[in-house]
């Protein structure tokens, strides 16, 4: 079985190794050729155009930043030249209506797909412990269930094409109300008077913990933050999110609050710092640190 990985990311590059290291056929393409230097050296071969790194291969699977992204790979620059019979993975976070288009053609070409859009962080990519939300004809995931398991340690098959995108938005988005809820916490807390670590620790060991407050807590607190995630990217979740919210008449007014949190922190910070930044806007908005003495004059 020949794969092609495009996309070689924060999430990208992890999920293609551990295909490489499981011993698959895989060939891999990204704009930077420098992300498969290590993939390289565990067997892969690197090609330079989607449309050339796909023209062989039974199964193509795509770890892109977004819909744009997902909508440029359905046409002559990857999908047209998949053969007959081949099966697209596609990995990212998309909204419905690129899916249902971006379908369409793959079926005039003859092109099976899968939407299995992925969470766990860079952390999960790595180990190879990812959960994999799949949406798609059930003979074609089960066709790909033993390549799936490889990236991910719970893969689930939810049902019909699409059902992957809206999970995994729905999940997603609750990682970010929770970070923006987390911080509001620490804030009322400080702000009382407790220090921010003791408030931390009481969250952390009260009805209000969460992975959220265990996995970003502490760089909240100490201003490094989590270099994982681009702002960017956390406030496109959010657009699709609302997109999604509006498309089934969902009204979401928490998911709307924070959006406009992320679009703003997007303005002031810049789309590639990390998605915590955006609570630094909080730290505006109160006159009051959250961050450690030594951070306070970062960016």
């Amino acid at each position: 079985m020949k794969i092609t990985f495009i996309g070689l990311g924060n999430m990208g590059a992890p999920m293609a190794a551990n295909l490489a290291r499981a011993g698959y056929d895989l060939t891999v393409c990204d704009l930077d050729p420098a992300k498969a230097t290590e993939l390289q050296s565990l067997g892969a071969t690197f090609v330079d155009s989607p449309e050339k790194a796909v023209q062989h291969t039974d199964i193509v699977m795509t770890s892109l930043p977004g819909p744009k992204q997902i909508e440029a790979m359905a046409g002559p620059a990857m999908l047209e030249a998949m053969k007959p019979g081949s099966v697209w993975i596609e990995l990212s976070t998309n909204n419905l209506e690129v899916e249902r288009s971006v379908r369409a053609k793959a079926e005039k070409q003859g092109v099976e797909m899968l939407d299995a859009p992925v969470s766990g962080g860079t952390e999960g990519a790595a180990k190879g412990t990812l959960t994999i939300m799949v949406g798609g004809d059930l003979p074609v995931f089960k066709r790909c269930q033993p390549l799936l398991e490889v990236i991910g340690g719970n893969v689930m098959h939810l049902g019909d094409h699409g059902a992957g995108y809206v999970a995994k938005i729905a999940q997603v988005v609750l990682c970010y109300l929770h970070s923006v809820a987390l911080s509001e916490a620490l804030m009322l807390g400080v702000k009382g008077g407790v220090d921010a670590a003791t408030m931390l620790a009481i969250i952390q060991n009260s009805t209000g913990t969460s992975y959220v407050a265990d996995r970003y807590g502490p760089p909240l607190l100490d201003g490094t933050y989590d270099p994982g995630f681009a702002l960017g990217l956390a406030h496109k979740d959010m657009r699709l999110t609302l997109e999604l919210a509006q498309s089934i008449s969902a009204q979401l007014p928490l998911c709307t609050q924070v959006e406009d949190l992320y679009g703003r922190a997007v303005k002031a910070f810049g789309p590639d710092q990390n998605h915590l930044m955006a609570l630094r806007l909080l730290e505006e908005a109160n006159g009051q640190y959250l961050r450690k003495q030594d951070q306070r004059e970062t960016a």
